[in-house]
């Protein structure tokens, strides 16, 4: 180690520092300024401060600037070039850029000895350490830096990363008030922020028969919690909805094709009076009767506060579950590794996502087979009613699995739908920790239906994981506000610098705020089965059809097929790096009831329609870890040349010879495969990408982990890969 207690003097033009040698560089000529975004002030800075890299277990790092801003924290290396940045680049937030928002804990090494800062510090330590809330770890050692620097930087990061804020101290306003007013890039995610939008959603599903659109909020006259748009029955009368503030009133989620329609309510508070109490009841009964006569089917109530995990059993599950991933070095791993399965057992986590799942699939059986209307009831029915009704509409709507689709239902559930976005991510830091990672829970939920079923999916798992990623990106409002009231209020309200212009915020839909064309192009599946447009010639002898297929395959099977490319790759994937089957301990607690086995198992008995419905599958070693979210900064977990990745790169080599061949036999190029397989260029050569590809890039490959197992003992060096790889892509060539 260099050094001890004491803090050393600053060397001269250090760049990079280890155990055992110090590299000597040629001064830098150019100061490295950071680049600022419109509204972003630098708040302090500290230069000659040295980050290290995890990946080899010394201390070896680079030499560089601390500056925090009021939108991020960020470390500017001093020996970056152009040629080392990642090819899947964020525009907004950099490989070394950590937003406020992001910041999960801070700790300081004092002696050896870690320590959790907070508030004043009357000592500031020799290295600070950053835990993230997209799980990277960041290690700066201030021995060479100056002392006042050293207290300006610690005293700054503490502050402005956890100290409660007000709403529109925000960097999301300060951006919104200083940036171009450029044109909403919306693209074809619907919004619901106008009657238009649900009516064209009532019209797509069939529902405007039965239910009806509200306007009885506007003004936020009945409640601030709800939208200033919503669907109810048409039975259900204004005197109602306005008599308890909304409360007890079934609003529409979504209609199944044969009627059955999915709704959710708020339930009264538990803790009230007999007579208030009797009354409620008297009113809940009367809602109740009327929805249940004709033309509505059966009704069936699921309150969600008992027959899921507790919002609390949630947190609790999650803040164990991530600290398997918070490492910072080579030992940690390696020692978290021998006791793996009891360690990810004891957190629970996959389980919640089991049992939410398993729930979802409750409801699409009383929606699809027993055509019975479902009501999901929670106490402000905007958190695990939310989860619910997006998965069930993600495993019964072909609309959902298409990447407006899932935007749109994520903004009618979600962010029109009232879910607290701005206290369950701890955004204002009102609280030492978030509440609860709700929308995280629906995103691990659909990414097991992703990596279960490919090819019903436009979407990748790359695009879920910065999805989930963007949660913590404050330019964009769609994750900041509690409810559209808030949102409202806080737009309409006034400006930072003047009192004439309202903010205007960008979506986070707005995909190329983030990311350039070719990294667009990840976020999109390559192999998604695109819904086949009907024959004009059939149109005539067809009878009319709603416009979503039946859910349930109608054709017999005695075996299911074989789903999804990449189900035989991620196997493979979770054996090597966690040792066995993920799923030996996860068993189901409680015995599933038979008419839900018979439905669930005759469907997987059955070949998959990829525009119909999907039930994922939830027994044992099916629920698996989101390998790419929360292995990515791991490299020892890195499979170079192999993974998921690596099936990729060969089925689209596959199908761009099949595109090249076809041309060869067809004069017409519009008759060739679509040339989307181009899209993707940077997946070429697959034996020189890792398993958790695009987050973990090649210039960290160098370093090759001493796996102790004796399943990489018979690899091939990582040079003969990429060797054979090249010369597998020239004889390809010679052969065209």
């Amino acid at each position: 180690m260099l050094g001890s207690g004491a803090r050393a003097a600053k060397p001269s033009f250090v760049s990079y520092i280890s155990p055992e040698e110090v590299h000597i560089k040629e001064p830098i000529e150019k100061e490295v300024n950071p680049h600022l975004l419109p509204g972003e002030l630098l708040l302090c800075e500290a230069s000659t401060v040295y980050k290290y890299i995890q990946e080899d277990g010394s201390n070896r790092g680079t030499c560089g600037k601390l500056v925090c801003t009021n939108f991020k924290i960020a470390f500017l290396d001093d020996s970056a070039s152009d040629d080392n940045e990642p090819q899947f680049k964020n525009k907004i937030v950099g490989e070394n850029d950590i937003t406020l928002q992001c910041v999960d804990q801070i700790y300081g090494v004092y002696d050896e000895k870690k320590k959790l800062l907070t508030g004043q510090l009357r000592k500031y330590p020799e290295k600070l350490i950053i835990y993230c809330k997209d799980l990277r770890v960041f290690n700066f050692c201030l021995r060479y830096t100056k002392e006042e620097e050293v207290k300006r930087i610690v005293s700054g990061i503490l502050h402005h990363s956890q100290t409660p804020k007000l709403l529109k101290r925000l960097f999301l306003f300060s951006y919104a008030s200083a940036a171009p007013k450029n044109t909403d890039g919306r693209n074809q995610t619907v919004m619901f922020d106008t009657l238009e939008d649900w009516r064209d959603e009532l019209e797509r599903t069939k529902g405007n028969v039965k239910y009806k659109i509200v306007t009885t909020n506007e003004g936020y006259r009945v409640s601030e919690k709800l939208p200033l748009y919503f669907v109810v029955p048409i039975c259900v009368s204004e005197e109602s909805i306005l008599k308890y503030e909304g409360r007890g009133i079934p609003i529409w989620c979504w209609s199944c094709h044969n009627g059955a329609a999915l709704l959710k309510m708020s339930a009264f508070p538990k803790e009230q009076d007999d007579i208030a109490s009797q009354t409620q009841k008297a009113f809940l009964d009367g809602i109740y009767k009327t929805i249940s006569k004709p033309p509505y089917e059966l009704l069936k109530m699921d309150d969600l506060s008992s027959s899921l995990p507790s919002l609390q059993d949630i947190q609790t599950a999650y803040t164990k579950f991530k600290q398997l991933f918070l490492i910072d070095n080579s030992t940690d791993f390696w020692a978290t590794d021998v006791k793996w399965f009891s360690l990810l057992e004891s957190t629970n986590w996959l389980e919640i996502i089991r049992r939410v799942l398993k729930k979802a699939i409750e409801v699409a059986e009383c929606l699809e087979r027993q055509q019975t209307n479902v009501l999901l009831i929670e106490e402000s029915a905007t958190d695990l009613c939310c989860v619910i009704s997006s998965l069930v509409q993600v495993m019964m709507d072909s609309y959902s699995r298409t990447k407006s689709g899932f935007q749109s239902l994520i903004q009618k559930e979600w962010v029109i739908g009232g879910h607290g976005f701005l206290d369950r991510c701890n955004h204002l830091h009102k609280s030492d920790k978030e509440e609860a990672p709700v929308f995280l829970l629906l995103l691990n939920c659909v990414w097991q239906l992703v990596q279960q079923y490919p090819p019903a999916f436009e979407f990748t798992e790359t695009y879920l994981t910065v999805l989930s990623d963007s949660l913590y990106v404050p330019i964009f409002s769609t994750f900041f506000f509690n409810s559209q009231h808030q949102k409202d209020t806080s737009t309409s309200g006034e400006s930072l610098k003047t009192q004439s212009d309202p903010f205007r915020f960008l979506t986070v839909w707005d995909w190329s705020v983030q990311f350039d064309p070719k990294a667009q192009a990840f976020l999109n599946n390559p192999f998604y089965a695109e819904k086949p447009k009907p024959d004009k010639s059939q149109r005539k002898t067809a009878r009319f059809k709603h416009q979503r297929q039946l859910s349930l395959p109608l054709t017999q099977a005695k075996s299911p097929m074989k789903r999804g490319f990449f189900r035989e790759e991620t196997d493979h994937l979770i054996k090597n790096i966690l040792g066995k089957r993920i799923g030996k301990f996860i068993n189901s607690s409680d015995e599933l009831p038979n008419s839900f086995r018979e439905f669930y198992d005759s469907w997987h008995s059955k070949p998959v329609d990829y525009h119909g419905l999907l039930l994922p599958r939830i027994d044992g070693p099916e629920i698996k870890v989101w390998a790419q979210r929360y292995l990515r900064w791991i490299p020892e977990a890195q499979l170079h040349g192999g993974g998921t990745i690596a099936t990729t790169a060969k089925i689209l080599d596959l199908m761009e010879e099949v595109q090249r061949l076809q041309e060869k036999m067809d004069e017409e190029r519009s008759q060739a495969v679509s040339g989307d397989v181009h899209s993707v260029p940077m997946l070429r050569n697959s034996a020189r990408l890792s398993s958790l590809f695009p987050f973990a890039l090649l210039q960290r490959q160098s370093i090759k982990p001493a796996l102790p197992t004796s399943t990489w003992k018979d690899l091939e060096d990582e040079d003969d890969l990429v060797k054979r790889d090249d010369e597998f892509v020239d004889l390809s060539s010679d052969m065209s």
